[in-house]
């Protein structure tokens, strides 16, 4: 992080997020100063809390994308939660403790995943010579025969076209095994099948109905864990499909994995970011809750339960204790029927950083089917590219196809950019369809201009009771 200004971070989000520029300034402002903290005195580093933040604004603006894109930016730990999925069947406390855990185990796939680099090389080469060994079981120094056993020498399937003897040299069967791993290598064996052991662990059911084994004490799941036996399966696969599968287990093998769960801690307590989303379906409608009548009960329930995990405590996992201290929550919702206010005053106050997003327009709509490394258009231009046809769009059909989404959104409920995804699939969905055939009938270009875009879709909005089930 220490390579990115808050201006790179805002600009690399211009890649993907078309305009708001407030809430992109926040989140850079709220990573950068992650890493200032760790510049900082340790003691008074751990008096700087993060600045956490509350998005405001309609579906489809780009709260969710602007998190999960600085996250991916910055290598951190990053999970998603419908703030309204707990009160949905009734308030459970223990269950608001699940997004850490989560947090934790993406963490630890992200940590995985960086020593497993370090690792591969080695892995690698181990793997290649267990394969010699599964194309030659007896090449290797045999056993001394028993005195009563027959002199006679039994022949063992090597390398394809030639046969070695158990009796031959060490030196002629380490002559064979270079040439096998000289074969493998240059990939002469990819469709060749050996029979290869699978080795796992059944996830274990603990008696406890309400409790599952990431909420136990560490020591306790790591019993139970023991408790079951490893499982192990015998399966034929080719050389190319054996090749990851001993990747993977050789890479698990040499990974520490206490430092990599230790790692994972660390990064998840130090640069993990959860995005709670749907903050404002927890809102009671007065800040103080309903007096402990009806569904607020449950939402004044959820935000207590968050209150001490936004602000700082310490939670059990099946990995050890994590400490929310500095992990950075970003909070969003719609707030159409409440208001920020309307949140708890103690939790209002764990998000001290609030960012309006504007509704999407007309002109934004354009620049989202044109600007970003993954517009629409772009994503539709290269899956017909696979088919042999190149796609080209005129300027009118991308003013046409922004004219519709914002009329349809103005007509129906406005759902933002998600709009554009239906608009521009329904837009190729004959196309995508005859798309074989006509590459096939030499057809290997393709315009898109208003006529066509309206031709296709203006029925469709202006029939508002159709459009409500199509777009």
């Amino acid at each position: 992080m220490e390579h990115l200004t808050p201006k790179q971070i805002v600009a690399e989000l211009d890649r993907f997020i078309i305009g708001q520029n407030a809430a992109k300034k926040a989140v850079a402002v709220a990573i950068r100063n992650r890493w200032r903290r760790q510049q900082l005195d340790p003691d008074l580093a751990r008096e700087v809390n993060p600045k956490n933040i509350i998005m405001v604004g309609p579906t489809g603006v780009g709260k969710t994308e602007i998190a999960r894109r600085i996250a991916s930016l910055t290598g951190a730990p990053f999970v998603k939660v419908e703030a309204s999925k707990f009160t949905e069947v009734g308030y459970h406390g223990r269950d608001v403790e699940s997004m850490v855990r989560d947090l934790l185990e993406h963490g630890i796939k992200l940590v995985r995943a960086e020593h497993a680099e370090t690792v591969r090389e080695k892995a690698e080469a181990a793997v290649e010579q267990r394969l010699v060994d599964l194309l030659l079981p007896d090449s290797r120094d045999p056993e001394p025969a028993p005195a009563s056993a027959s002199t006679s020498t039994s022949d063992t399937p090597a390398a394809e076209g030639g046969m070695i003897s158990t009796d031959d040299s060490v030196e002629r069967r380490q002559k064979v095994r270079e040439v096998l791993l000289k074969q493998l290598r240059d990939g002469k064996h990819e469709d060749r099948t050996i029979e290869i052991t699978l080795h796992n662990k059944a996830v274990p059911v603990t008696m406890f109905s309400n409790m599952g084994l990431d909420q136990m004490d560490p020591q306790m799941s790591k019993m139970f864990e023991n408790l079951i036996p490893e499982q192990t399966k015998r399966m034929r696969v080719t050389i190319a499909e054996a090749r990851q599968i001993l990747i993977d287990q050789e890479t698990e093998a040499m990974i520490d994995q206490d430092k990599m769960t230790t790692d994972a801690i660390d990064r998840t307590e130090q640069a993990g970011i959860i995005f709670i989303d749907e903050v404002d379906k927890i809102a009671t409608g007065d800040g103080a809750g309903s007096g402990g009548r009806g569904p607020d009960v449950s939402r004044q329930g959820v935000q207590r339960d968050l209150l001490p995990i936004v602000e700082g405590s310490t939670v059990s996992t099946r990995h050890g204790m994590v400490n929310t201290d500095h992990i950075l929550f970003i909070a969003a919702g719609a707030f159409h029927s409440a208001a920020v206010s309307d949140l708890m005053p103690e939790l209002q106050g764990r998000f001290p950083i609030r960012v309006e997003l504007d509704a999407l327009t007309r002109d934004d709509f354009v620049r989202i089917l044109t600007e970003p490394s993954n517009a629409l258009t772009k994503q539709q231009q290269a899956l017909l590219k696979t088919e042999g046809i190149d796609v080209g769009f005129e300027p009118d059909a991308i003013d046409a196809m922004a004219e519709l989404a914002a009329q349809a959104n103005q007509q129906m409920e406005n759902i933002g950019a998600r709009r554009l995804m239906t608009i521009v699939e329904r837009l190729f969905e004959q196309i995508n369809f005859d798309a074989p055939d006509l590459a096939a009938d030499g057809q290997t270009t393709l315009t898109i201009d208003s006529e066509h875009v309206r031709k296709t879709l203006a029925d469709i909005v202006q029939n508002e009771d159709l459009s409500r089930f199509v777009l």
